[in-house]
């Protein structure tokens, strides 16, 4: 599963059935990082939400059955409504927010790497 190169990793939570949602946070815009996506998956996605604007990517073929959810990337714009971004969880790190957050949900037994 691609992570944007700049991305910086921010933790993964358990998402059941195996799965982990992995956080990564972003300088870059929501708008960037779509295009981004789109190119890399080469894959449209869908604006599944406008406010907050949220556009998920599907990514391979899944059995209900077997995930918890899909595998695929959601970005979502933390910067809407003159919001502040979302808050850097690691104290004193650089940036202290982000404008954009990436969640990757990976397929089950599969990792999502932090950027090197």
């Amino acid at each position: 599963m691609p992570v944007f190169p700049t991305a910086q990793y921010l933790g993964s939570y358990d998402a059941g059935r195996g799965q982990r949602f992995y956080l990564f946070g972003a300088r870059q815009s929501f708008a960037e990082l779509v295009a981004y996506y789109r190119t890399v998956l080469a894959n449209k996605g869908e604006l599944v939400f406008e406010e907050p604007p949220t556009h998920t990517f599907d990514v391979g073929k899944y059995k209900d059955t077997d995930v918890a959810f899909p595998p695929g990337v959601t970005i979502k714009d933390y910067m809407w409504g003159g919001g502040i971004g979302y808050a850097n969880p690691k104290p004193g790190a650089s940036p202290a927010s982000f404008p954009t957050v990436i969640q990757i949900v990976a397929a089950p037994g599969r990792v999502a790497s932090p950027p090197r």
